[in-house]
C-alpha cells in the first residue's frame, strides 16, 4: 500500500525531505555545462529563484510556461514555481510559430521562460514574431491583445533582449522578498494543487493540456524508484527532455524523492550519453527504445565501459521484446524495468521491478502501481473482461489528471463518472496482475470484417533478421475497408525488400495479417522524447501507396 501521507506532501516537502536525510550528497550533474550541485546547494538555488519570481508579481494558480533543452535551472525553477504555488507548464523544444501561437492562447500562461534557441530554430526571433509588441515593452509590463493574459517573458540566458527580462535581473530582485513572505507563500500550497501542465505530445493530433497536481507527479515519482529501488547511491543518466512526463517524473522526481543523484544531458546523443555513463558511472539508465537503438548501432559503441550499470529504464513507447534481449545481453544488465502509462496519468499506471521472471521482464509491463486500480474493459461496452482476455486499460486513483485545460468535453470523453481514466490502450492481465500491451483501439486495423492488432504484427517482424524495427498500421482500402502496411527500418548494412517482408510471414502467420504494402524507411517520424507519430506516417503511405485496392 501507498502510504496516506504521501499523498498530502507538496514538491517543495518531498525536496525539504531529501535535504535533511542527504545535505552533502551529490544531487545534480549538468553534463557539458559544469554544473555539480549537492542537495542543500539545489535547494538554497531553488529558494533565491522562487523569490525572484515571487518579486515579479507570480501569484499562486499561475502558469509559468518553460520552454527550453536540459539546461542547468530547468528543474530548478520546476521547484521554484511549485515552492510558491504556481503551475509550470512544460513546452516542447520542437514547437515553433503556430504551435508557440496555440499554445499561449490556450494555455492563458502569465508568465514564458525560454532559452535563445535550439538547434537552428531562434526563439527569440520566433517569440518577436508571435508577439510583436514585445520588442516595444519595457520588460515585465507586457500588454498584449491577442494574449492578454501574457504578462512577462523571462530569458535563461544572461543575454539582453527587448522586452525581456534575463535571469541574473530576476534572481537579483529576490532580496525584495522576506523570509516571512516566502514561508507564508510555501505554507498555503497544498499537495492537492495543480503543479504541473503537460501538452499532450500529439502522436494521434493536436496537444491538449494536461493538468497534474503535486500529489499525482509526486507519488508517481516516488513509486517509480521503489519499483527501480533507488537509493542515494545511484547515479541515474537521464538523456530524456524534460518537457516530458518521462523526464520530469519518471526521471527526476524519482531521484528526488530518494536522494539518488541526477546527471542530465542537456540533448541526446548516443557518444554523450555513452560518455556520461561511463565517467559518471552511472548506476541506472533511461532511454525510449530508439535511445538504445542508437547507442548499440553506434561504431563507438564498444570502447565505452558500462560496468557501472545495474539496471536500464526503457519506456515511451511499446518495447520490442527483441531489442530488451539484445540491450540486456550489450550492456551485462538482467534488471531492465519497463513503466507503462502515458501523461494524463501522472504517467506510470505499471511497472516491471528490479527482480523478475524472465517472461514478466521481457514480454509484459509489470504490475500497477500504489495506489493505482487497474481494470480491463470491454471497448464501447464498458464491461470488465475476465483474466486473460483483452480489453481496454483503465486506471483509477491518485495519478489521475484533474482534467485537460479548457476542455471539459474532451476531459469527460477520457474520464468516466466513477473516475476510470479510459487509456485508449488494449492489454491482457495474467492471474498474477502482470499487463501485456497488445494494441491500441484507433490503431485496430478492421480488414474485411477481421479486427488485426498492429502490435502482434510488429513483434513478429521484430525476428526478421535483416529488420532493425517496424511500424504497421492500417491504410484505406476499397475492397476490405482496411488493409495492413508496414513501415521497417533495415540494420545497418542490410537490404530489406517488400517481398522479403511477405515472404517471411508466409505460413507463419495468418494470410491476412501479412502487410500488403511495405515501405522502407531510414527512420520514423517522432515527437521530441521520442514517441513515434502513426499518423505522419499514415500520411507518409497516402503519398507511397497511392493505388490501394
Amino acid at each position: 500500500m501507498l502510504d496516506s501521507t504521501l499523498r498530502e506532501r507538496t514538491l517543495g516537502q518531498i525536496l525539504d525531505d531529501t535535504v535533511r536525510r542527504f545535505p552533502d550528497g551529490e544531487a545534480l550533474v549538468q553534463i557539458g555545462h559544469n554544473t555539480r550541485q549537492t542537495w542543500s546547494e539545489f535547494a538554497a538555488g531553488v529558494d533565491v529563484l522562487a523569490k525572484g519570481l515571487m518579486a515579479l508579481g507570480i501569484e499562486p494558480g499561475e502558469k509559468v510556461a518553460l520552454w527550453a533543452t536540459n539546461v542547468p535551472n530547468w528543474v530548478a525553477l520546476m521547484f521554484a514555481t511549485a515552492r510558491i504555488g504556481a503551475t509550470l507548464l512544460a513546452v516542447n523544444t520542437n514547437y515553433r510559430d503556430s504551435e508557440l501561437d496555440y499554445l499561449l492562447r490556450q494555455s492563458e500562461c502569465e508568465t514564458f521562460v525560454c532559452i535563445d534557441g535550439f538547434l537552428d530554430y531562434d526563439y527569440m526571433a520566433a517569440l518577436y514574431r508571435v508577439v510583436p509588441e514585445l520588442q516595444e515593452q519595457a520588460p515585465g509590463e507586457l500588454k498584449s491583445e491577442r494574449f492578454p493574459h501574457l504578462r512577462r517573458v523571462l530569458n535563461l540566458g544572461e543575454t539582453p533582449h527587448p522586452g525581456i527580462l534575463p535571469l541574473p535581473e530576476v534572481l537579483n530582485r529576490a532580496a525584495a522578498v522576506s523570509d516571512a513572505a516566502y514561508e507564508a507563500r510555501k505554507a498555503g500550497v497544498s499537495a492537492h494543487d495543480v503543479v504541473n501542465m503537460q501538452y499532450t505530445s500529439g502522436t494521434t493530433g493536436f496537444p491538449k493540456g494536461v493538468l497534474l497536481t503535486h500529489a499525482g507527479i509526486g507519488c508517481n515519482g516516488y513509486s517509480i524508484g521503489r519499483r527501480e529501488e533507488l537509493t542515494e547511491r545511484d547515479r541515474v543518466v537521464i538523456p530524456l527532455p524534460l518537457f516530458h512526463c518521462l523526464g520530469c517524473v519518471v526521471g527526476v522526481l524519482a531521484c528526488v524523492a530518494h536522494g539518488a543523484t541526477m546527471i542530465i544531458l542537456e540533448t541526446f546523443s548516443p557518444e554523450r550519453l555513452m560518455a556520461a555513463i561511463q565517467e559518471e558511472k552511472g548506476t541506472i539508465m533511461y532511454g525510449v527504445p530508439s535511445t538504445y537503438v542508437s547507442m548499440l548501432g553506434h561504431r563507438r559503441f564498444p570502447q565505452y565501459d558500462f560496468s557501472s550499470l545495474r539496471a536500464v529504464l526503457m519506456s515511451g513507447s511499446v518495447c520490442p521484446e527483441p531489442l530488451i534481449r539484445e540491450v540486456m545481453a550489450a550492456l551485462h544488465v538482467d534488471a531492465v524495468v519497463i513503466p507503462y502509462g502515458l501523461t494524463e496519468c501522472s504517467p506510470v499506471i505499471t511497472m516491471t521491478g528490479i527482480s523478475e521472471s524472465d517472461e514478466h521482464r521481457c514480454r509484459s509491463v509489470g504490475r500497477p502501481l500504489e495506489g493505482i486500480e487497474l481494470e480491463l474493459r470491454e471497448p464501447f461496452t464498458g464491461r470488465v473482461v475476465p483474466v486473460g482476455r483483452q480489453g481496454e486499460i483503465c486506471c483509477r486513483g491518485y495519478s489521475v489528471m484533474r482534467g485537460y485545460f479548457h476542455m471539459p468535453e474532451a476531459t469527460a470523453e477520457t474520464i468516466d463518472r466513477e473516475g476510470w481514466l479510459h487509456t485508449g490502450d488494449l492489454g491482457v492481465m495474467d492471474a498474477s496482475g502482470y499487463l501485456y500491451i497488445t494494441g491500441r483501439i484507433k490503431d485496430m486495423i478492421v480488414r474485411g470484417g477481421e479486427n488485426i492488432y498492429p502490435r502482434e504484427i510488429e513483434e513478429f517482424l521484430m525476428h526478421m533478421p535483416s529488420v532493425r524495427d517496424v511500424q504497421v498500421l492500417g491504410i484505406p482500402s476499397r475492397r476490405y475497408g482496411e488493409d495492413v502496411a508496414a513501415f521497417v527500418i533495415p540494420r545497418e548494412g542490410q537490404d530489406v525488400r517488400p517481398e522479403d517482408v511477405r515472404d517471411f510471414c508466409r505460413g507463419r502467420i495468418a494470410w491476412h495479417k501479412i502487410p500488403r504494402y511495405v515501405g522502407v524507411v531510414q527512420d520514423f517520424p517522432r515527437t521530441a522524447n521520442g514517441k513515434i507519430q502513426k499518423f505522419r506516417l499514415r500520411e507518409q503511405a497516402a503519398k507511397l501507396f497511392p493505388n490501394v485496392k
